[in-house]
């Protein structure tokens, strides 16, 4: 195919905006974690309501030909679902991704963030309730590897995973999604800002109901997988499994909105991996496909897809403070710390169309949510969502073709 444009995310203006200085490259390198004791419920401590540093400022995407302004959609089919307001979505909608509920009653239930792991490709693929999740996460962990958090709100797989331990992006997303979160554990800098968080009453630790080892014949770290009833009698044990606030959310429309460029492909290069995103006009989704491979969900043996495809690259900044990995006494990791709040500009893929975005969240419980050009709210496709979170020291990392 011929390839239409090199998009960079990265062009950050640290200077003209006053952030922090982008860290130097981690080293590109799969780390060999230690595996982290199970971890035992604190006493919990009053909620801490964090306080967001100032929005960062990122650089347009770049294009080779500046599409244009997107508008607002005429819709001319009767048929099509628009949802701008929360009246719209009524009481059987998933306000994450529009879609109906064949009960309405699951919609009560408090979302559930989990982290599951995705290196090394031979332990942990494939994973188990991706195409169950609502909205998935991928980020970076230590070197350049990568790792999901994924919300699961109407939906309660049997299987999840395998789940590993948590980050600094696990500190942001509960709180987005007024979720619990399910992880094994943390380093000693993570756990301490978990267990110190405003939803802390939320976490479900790993002594808690819902967590099963496997038994498979592999390292035991990567044996530790979730029921997602599991989790929800967890939180209801506690008291926490109550219907979500959400506090922002995204318009959803079943036609896509004028002003994209085709997009029939899409690669992240992540330096140890190479993620691609393959667009299927018979079923208007993205197939997804990491190292040249299709990667399957463990629960159905079905490829992994996604109606929307977001691609991001918020500050990423090593936080001195907290050491995700020790070598002979000394931090050969810091935690890398993604700044997901304020603002940035991005891509998102729908329907076979790329569009220049604006990602938002200006509020500690905001979600992540998109504007147009215009500053209107940018419609999804409805359906599941994947967030490539790329780091903004990475030098040309997304190719889009037709």
């Amino acid at each position: 195919m011929k390839k239409v444009s090199y998009l960079i995310l990265f062009l950050l203006l640290l200077a003209a905006c006053g952030g922090d200085p982008a860290p130097t490259q981690p080293v590109d390198s799969q780390p060999v974690e230690e595996v982290v004791p199970t971890v035992v419920p604190p006493t919990p401590t009053p909620a801490v309501e964090a306080t967001l540093p100032p929005p960062p400022t990122i650089a347009p995407v770049a294009t080779a030909t500046p599409p244009p302004a997107v508008e607002e959609p005429v819709v001319e089919d009767e048929t099509a679902v628009v949802l701008n307001t929360r009246e719209d979505f009524g009481n059987n909608r998933n306000l994450l991704t529009g879609e109906l509920v064949d009960d309405p009653a699951v919609l009560l239930q408090r979302p559930i963030a989990v982290k599951i792991s995705n290196a090394p490709p031979n332990f942990v693929r494939p994973q188990a309730g991706l195409n169950d999740a609502d909205i998935i996460f991928e980020h970076t962990a230590e070197g350049s590897v990568t790792r999901f958090t994924a919300i699961f709100y109407d939906s309660a797989p049997e299987s999840i995973g395998p789940i590993r331990s948590a980050r600094l992006i696990d500190v942001e997303l509960p709180a987005m999604y007024d979720a619990g979160l399910a992880f094994s554990g943390a380093s000693n800098g993570v756990n301490q800002r978990l267990n110190s968080s405003d939803f802390q009453t939320r976490i479900i630790y790993s002594a808690e109901q819902g967590y099963f080892r496997t038994g498979e014949d592999k390292p035991f770290e990567h044996t530790l997988y979730g029921d997602a009833s599991g989790f929800q009698q967890a939180l209801a044990t506690k008291g926490q499994n109550t219907p979500p606030n959400f506090v922002t959310f995204n318009s959803f429309n079943s036609i896509a909105p004028e002003g994209g460029q085709p997009a029939g492909y899409a690669a992240i290069d992540y330096q140890w991996e190479t993620v691609e995103w393959r667009y299927d006009p018979e079923n208007g989704r993205y197939w997804r496909w990491a190292a040249d491979q299709p990667v399957l969900d463990a629960n159905t043996g079905e490829q992994v897809s996604a109606a929307n495809v977001a691609i991001i690259a918020p500050f990423h900044v090593e936080d001195p403070t907290v050491c995700e990995e020790i070598a002979n006494d000394t931090c050969i990791h810091l935690s890398v710390q993604i700044q997901l709040w304020g603002s940035g500009t991005g891509l998102l893929l729908r329907d076979g169309q790329q569009y220049n975005i604006t990602w938002n969240r200006q509020g500690r419980n905001d979600s992540l949510t998109f504007t147009d050009a215009n500053g209107t709210p940018f419609p999804l496709q409805i359906g599941n969502m994947w967030v490539q979170l790329v780091p903004s020291w990475y030098q040309e990392p997304v190719l889009v073709q037709p």
